[in-house]
């Protein structure tokens, strides 16, 4: 591995020379007239250019997930876009098909999330505040529900809604914990009806998961007709169809719903689309980038968010058998330091040997082998390669994932960008040539959704039982009589754990999954199921990453990480 100086991942990313989005446009045969410039350096495809690839042979489609994240780091956005730049070092057509970054985690705990040190998507810092605007889109179309729905209660309430049964919640794309429970229309009678009301993540929001899996606008307008935002007194649901709000819901993301073209500081064309959070929604990119992605190139590089308890679970159960994808290949990234900490290790000692600790540790990992196994796709395990890795440690760690059936490959990105993957490039070719993927989703639609949260938990997540509280059984039960018992589960989980406890490591077995509360996401086509204690509006740590953005006198952001 050569060495470069240290350098911060914004310093690195303003240093950068990129090229005109035209030319990362043309490299993928698309002509200046079939993208919408956002600037110079990013752009919107256009409808024309994705009807007339749209009987171009498929590429191979490559997932890139996770172990569970721990403060020691994994890099998985990081290995998914050196990956996508090691396949062109190694003379493979290439596109990487990643979410949009939320302005929730940028600011608060997590930062950005556009890759790091080498290995990153650019420009760096506008795709981490407000890139194209679509985060603004959805929030504006999910409120504007809102707004039609409390106004239709206002105006005589024709449709009988009853305010104790509104199900829809306001959003903003920002984490702020005392907007989870608020009381609205306060003052006069002229203000509204006073009742409970939420607010939601943006990334959260139906709206998002909608745009995700959404095919074109007649699929999104179809789609945004389903949403149900309330139940009458008799409980009935109450849909969006029914507030004519569809319509003008579809104007605010007429422009959102096309995919994003951006590029890697070696100029690998990335496309940028949609952002659900894997723990609290489906965590996958868009259909519309991931399917576009696999007709302009060989190979489509995508990923999916935290753990492959979450994010990988929700790409090949409920976006891979939604938009029909057939994945190739599973990259799972992990880090020697994570799998130390896994073991005990604290923070300020993962820099030490410790083979023990990594023997225990390692059983996240193993998990994670097993379950995409489950589906019957090849898996590769990419160790993210930092200095303070020995060579004992390495060893262990690839003896192991070779004896449990999995590939393994080096990954030096961050550091060396391309060259520092075409060791994980050739094992992903060489995998995908030699042992053909036979996915499959893990349960079939017509088991019942309370066996497919028990699938999902006791197979997934290891848990030896699961409980559900009253009020999931009757949601649940209603949700059936309704007509959704067909749908997949999107579980809302936290990503640290296999459990539902987010301070249990490791691998615990034989635990509970606690299933708290049920709705349907209808528009979206699925059931959501919150688990422990999981929340859909986080909150900023004691001290937030906003406190160390900044920006310079000649207009430069600087503290984005």
């Amino acid at each position: 591995m050569k060495m470069k100086s240290v350098k911060s991942d914004m310093d690195i990313a303003l240093e950068a020379e990129l090229k005109p989005i035209s030319e990362v446009a043309a490299t993928l045969g698309i002509d200046e007239t079939e993208i919408d410039p956002y600037g110079r350096y990013k752009a919107k495809l256009t409808d024309e250019l994705m009807d007339r690839v749209k009987n171009n042979p498929d590429g191979k489609l490559v997932l890139v997930t996770a172990i569970n994240p721990t403060p020691a780091g994994e890099g998985k956005t990081t290995v998914t876009v050196g990956l996508g730049e090691a396949m062109q070092v190694i003379g493979k057509k290439a596109i990487i098909a990643l979410r949009e970054p939320s302005l929730g985690p940028c600011f608060g705990l997590k930062g950005g999330a556009a890759g790091g040190g080498y290995a990153q998507v650019v420009p760096m810092e506008e795709l981490n505040l407000h890139f194209t605007g679509d985060f603004h889109a959805i929030t504006s179309a999910n409120n504007l529900l809102a707004a039609l729905l409390d106004n239709h209660i206002q105006q005589g309430n024709d449709l009988r809604i009853d305010p104790k049964q509104i199900v829809w919640k306001r959003c903003e794309d920002m984490n702020d914990r005392v907007l989870r429970n608020i009381t609205v229309g306060q003052g006069r009678k002229a203000d509204g009806v006073t009742r409970e009301d939420h607010f939601i993540i943006t990334v959260a929001s139906e709206i998002m998961a909608i745009l995700c899996l959404c095919s074109d606008m007649k699929d999104l307008k179809k789609r945004l007709e389903k949403i149900i935002v309330a139940y009458t007194y008799e409980g009935k649901p109450v849909t969006a169809k029914q507030l004519h709000a569809v319509g003008a819901m579809a104007a605010l993301l007429k422009d959102a719903i096309r995919p994003n073209l951006v590029q890697t500081l070696e100029h690998t064309p990335a496309l940028v689309h949609g952002g659900p959070f894997a723990n609290i929604a489906h965590g996958c990119n868009s259909i519309r980038a991931t399917k576009t992605a696999l007709k302009l190139a060989d190979y489509c590089i995508t990923e999916a968010g935290f753990g492959a308890d979450l994010g990988a679970e929700k790409f090949l159960d409920i976006k891979s058998r939604i938009a029909g994808l057939h994945p190739d290949a599973v990259v799972l990234v992990c880090t020697i330091r994570a799998l130390k900490y896994n073991g005990g290790v604290p923070k300020d000692k993962l820099k030490q040997e410790n083979i023990d600790a990594l023997k225990t540790g390692i059983a996240n990992l193993e998990k994670h082998i097993e379950n995409i196994a489950k589906f019957d796709v090849p898996c590769i395990v990419a160790l993210n390669h930092i200095l303070t890795d020995t060579k004992d440690e390495i060893a262990y760690v690839k003896e192991f994932c070779e004896s449990k059936g999995a590939e393994f490959a080096l990954a030096d990105v961050w550091a060396d960008g391309g060259d520092g993957g075409k060791e994980l490039a050739e094992k992903v070719v060489s995998t995908i040539e030699n042992r053909p993927s036979e996915y499959h989703p893990l349960y079939p639609d017509s088991i019942s959704l309370k066996e497919k949260i028990e699938t999902i938990a006791t197979e997934i997540y290891g848990a030896g039982r699961v409980e559900f509280s009253a009020d999931s059984i009757k949601q649940l039960e209603k949700l059936t009589e309704l007509g959704f018992g067909s749908l997949p589960v999107c579980m809302a989980k936290n990503q640290y754990s296999l459990s539902d406890d987010k301070s249990v490591l490791g691998r615990p077995r034989d635990h509970v999954i606690h299933i708290r509360e049920a709705y349907v996401s209808a528009g979206a086509g699925f059931v959501v199921a919150l688990t422990g204690t999981i929340v859909t509006m986080p909150g900023l740590p004691k001290v937030p990453a906003a406190e160390h953005v900044d920006v310079d006198d000649k207009g430069r952001i600087r503290g984005l990480f």
